[in-house]
């Protein structure tokens, strides 16, 4: 298998400008760093990345066309991944309730402890949004040539070119909003305020892969 490395090129710059948009994973990402701290922030990068591993293997493999062939699993599983960002959305807005109450080292080991569950939470979150292997399903033929050797093999390089594009955005998203969030935490009032905007951002991914049957 050879691949033309102008394909390559422009696969992955198309990957980098998907990548900065402001999507549901990065979106998550940022809302679990301004929660959680900086090592959060890249904990929940990793996570994200590793659900697109496993969303590329299910794409190659041909999931996608089981989803085609039974549209009720695709929304049963939407649906799933709904309750549980609502889930994390509650788990925030209870911490932003609970900031005035806690002393520094009792938030601080809150935030190591949230950081080992962080991994957990994005994989999960990931793995239950179906619309990543309709995405991959969309998007990847564009660049595969089947003239150029097994196509499954060309899906797989492509998936790991996405995710090492991805991952390097969505860690720099995670570090940034984690170290601005150490930067303010000195006060009670901002540290609820940035649980309340992480529980706000949960909420609306929530909403959005609940009611968008596209």
């Amino acid at each position: 298998m050879l691949i033309d490395p102008g394909v390559v090129a422009a696969f992955c710059l198309a990957a980098l400008i998907i990548s900065l948009v402001p999507g549901p994973d990065l979106l998550f990402i940022t809302a679990t760093g301004l929660a959680s701290g900086p090592r959060a922030g890249v904990l929940a990068a990793v996570g994200m990345s590793a659900g697109l591993a496993v969303h590329t293997v299910a794409a190659a493999l041909g999931l996608g066309t089981l989803f085609q062939a039974f549209p009720t699993a695709f929304h049963v599983l939407r649906v799933v991944g709904a309750c549980y960002l609502v889930y994390l959305a509650v788990s925030s807005f209870r911490a932003a309730a609970r900031a005035d109450g806690l002393d520094p080292a009792h938030a601080a080991a809150e935030r190591r402890s949230s950081a080992r569950r962080v991994f957990g939470r994005a994989l999960l979150t990931n793995l239950a949004n179906p619309k990543v292997i309709a995405f991959y399903l969309a998007f990847f033929p564009q660049f595969i040539d089947p003239a150029r050797g097994s196509v499954t093999a060309q899906f797989f390089l492509f998936g790991a070119l996405f995710i090492v594009v991805g991952l390097c955005v969505d860690a720099s998203a995670g570090l940034l909003a984690g170290r601005l969030a150490d930067f303010v935490r000195g006060r009670p009032s901002v540290q609820r305020w940035m649980h309340r905007v992480s529980g706000t951002i949960f909420a609306a991914l929530a909403v959005r892969l609940a009611t968008d049957s596209r």
